[in-house]
């Protein structure tokens, strides 16, 4: 069940990254043809005011369809005809109109090449397909051909449409951190919220509502506890609480490793904070764990920090874990990982949303646009380095679960 809660969880963060491109182009308008959460072939798909929305059968992300996110070339016509002018070899100069048109950015003499192929298309009897390869290639160069296609569009509004979906990502999670610091997440007391499962703390009998009073002898604040149980080193301790106005004493119990300390398998309840403490407890939060999450990055540029990276696979089971230990525990990580998809959509390499940033920005101080083919080549760059970040996380996670 946590399993299916934590792939629900990620496909939210999904549907929130896409809801960001989606609104920011609308907004803008450049209007989406298609707006997906996973990957074709569609589950469900339906059409609403020229917008596809649906839902794929591939459920590894996302994603938004936009109109003309490149200038239309030459060789986009040898992908959308070639397989129709094969078969049927009267299209071959109406196709080769277009191709000039393009390649002359005569975009009037473009529109009405496609028109053109349009008509002489229609009612043939071409293969499968080749139909499909027909109807996309004209559907995507007379959408580049578009007074919305986003190529034609100002440089920041293009940057923002890009931005909007790690942004998105970002303000959830400070959405998520707020949330929880006004209900649960503030100041810290000794009442115990939730006790793990198999772990030392349950062996010994402790029980959520639990008030910890003293461990081996030693009264105990908020900020000991922890401090206490950790610097143990796994040595039996012997607690003192508070339970229904009746003190009890539970234990010895030893506390075992985890995440780089010694803990009994509990967590404290906390006190909520303000609205306004909330808030900026929340950007604070965002911003060190951020800092945290580009330094990892950064270090795998010098070969260390290679075991913090996880795949999906951890992503999972780790906001799985998360929801064993409570609504509040899988909210925290549900937080982190929603930053995490922001920033690393932030890296300057396409096709990831940094890199179209990047190249937007190039286009914008150059005064004309970067040619198809080094958006080809440098997209095979990016492609392989976050195969190879994927890799790395995979390795990473079944490592873990051995």
């Amino acid at each position: 069940m946590t399993i299916a809660v934590s792939l629900l969880g990620l496909g939210f963060l999904i549907f929130v990254h896409e809801l960001g491109h989606f609104v920011a182009s609308l907004a803008l308008r450049m209007r989406p043809r298609k707006f997906y959460i996973g990957f074709p072939p569609a589950l469900v798909k339906r059409t609403r005011k020229g917008i596809e929305y649906g839902i794929g059968m591939v459920p590894l992300g996302g994603f938004v369809k936009i109109p003309g996110m490149h200038r239309p070339a030459p060789a986009d016509v040898d992908v959308a005809f070639g397989a129709a002018v094969a078969e049927i070899p009267e299209l071959a100069r109406p196709s080769e109109r277009l191709r000039r048109a393009l390649a002359g950015a005569d975009h009037d003499a473009a529109r009405d090449a496609v028109r053109s192929l349009s008509e002489l298309t229609a009612g043939k009897g071409l293969s499968q397909s080749a139909r499909r390869s027909v109807d996309r290639g004209l559907a995507d160069i007379e959408d580049a051909l578009g007074p919305d296609a986003y190529w034609r569009a100002a440089t920041w509004k293009r940057v923002l449409v890009i931005f909007a979906g790690p942004a998105a990502n970002i303000l959830l999670a400070i959405v998520l951190f707020a949330g929880l610091f006004m209900t649960s997440g503030g100041k810290a007391t000794t009442t115990i919220d939730t006790v793990a499962s198999g772990s030392p703390a349950a062996a010994i009998g402790l029980r959520p509502g639990d008030r910890i009073i003293a461990i081996d002898g030693a009264q105990m604040k908020p900020g000991d506890i922890a401090r206490t149980i950790s610097s143990s080193k796994g040595k039996p301790l012997t607690l003192v609480v508070e339970r229904a106005g009746s003190r009890l004493t539970l234990g010895p119990g030893a506390a075992r490793p985890s995440d780089g300390a010694y803990r009994l398998g509990f967590v404290l309840r906390g006190e909520g904070l303000s609205p306004g403490e909330s808030v900026r407890e929340a950007f604070r939060v965002t911003g060190i764990v951020s800092r945290d999450i580009a330094g990892s990055l950064g270090r795998l540029v010098t070969g260390s920090g290679r075991e913090s990276v996880s795949s999906p696979v951890g992503i999972v089971q780790g906001s799985s874990d998360a929801a064993k230990q409570g609504t509040d525990s899988f909210l925290w990580v549900l937080g982190l990982i929603s930053l995490s998809i922001a920033l690393l959509n932030l890296l300057p390499l396409l096709p990831l949303d940094g890199g179209h940033i990047a190249f937007s920005v190039v286009e914008g101080v150059r005064g004309r646009a970067v040619r198809r083919e080094i958006y080809e080549r440098v997209s095979i760059v990016g492609i392989g380095l976050v195969l190879v970040l994927f890799f790395i996380g995979l390795s990473n996670d079944i490592g873990r679960l051995s």
